[in-house]
């Protein structure tokens, strides 16, 4: 919109309309546009994305980032969306889904006479559960992880792609 001297009018910044977005969906964004701007090819991204993911999974708490660069290193994928695909486990997600993991992995090795809702995973009951309890959690863990590391990566390639072309035409249209 033009003015009586030919200026334009901005609409209000987009500061301002940022104050009203609730602070989860700030960083929402500020990782989706991260993301999105990560150099490299969409495949080494993906499988940044998916060794995160696969990391993500196992009960290493601390670990779970160095692991997920290290595979990332071994499988020639990007660290950086390795690193922040391990946060597919975090303070409000990790009981559930070590939880879901030690019901696959007693699935898989057999019942156990400790069923997983009867545990208190926050406490020292987990190391008094001894080997046999590790051992099913970590075999639900890989079993889980690897194939949460192929959805992500089947989900992450193809949307990596689609989001640089539409990048990619949005910059040709504004020049």
């Amino acid at each position: 919109m033009l003015n009586s001297s030919s200026q334009k009018i901005h609409s209000p910044s987009r500061r301002v309309r940022r104050r009203n977005y609730p602070w989860w969906m700030r960083q929402v964004k500020y990782w989706y546009y991260r993301l999105l701007r990560l150099e490299g090819h969409p495949r080494a991204i993906a499988r940044g994305i998916a060794t995160g993911t696969f990391a993500g999974f196992f009960p290493l708490f601390g670990l779970q980032t160095i692991m997920g660069v290290v595979l990332a290193t071994i499988l020639q994928g990007n660290k950086i969306a390795a690193a922040i695909a391990t946060w597919v486990s975090n303070p409000l997600t990790y009981v559930p889904i070590y939880a879901f993991n030690y019901a696959i992995g007693s699935w898989m090795l057999g019942s156990l006479d400790v069923k997983p809702e009867q545990i208190d995973w926050g406490s020292a009951q987990l190391l008094e559960l001894g080997a046999d309890f590790i051992y099913r959690l970590f075999c639900g863990c890989v079993v889980v992880g690897l194939i949460a590391a192929i959805i992500s990566y089947g989900i992450s390639f193809p949307l990596i792609l689609r989001l640089r072309q539409a990048r990619r035409r949005k910059k040709i249209n504004n020049n």
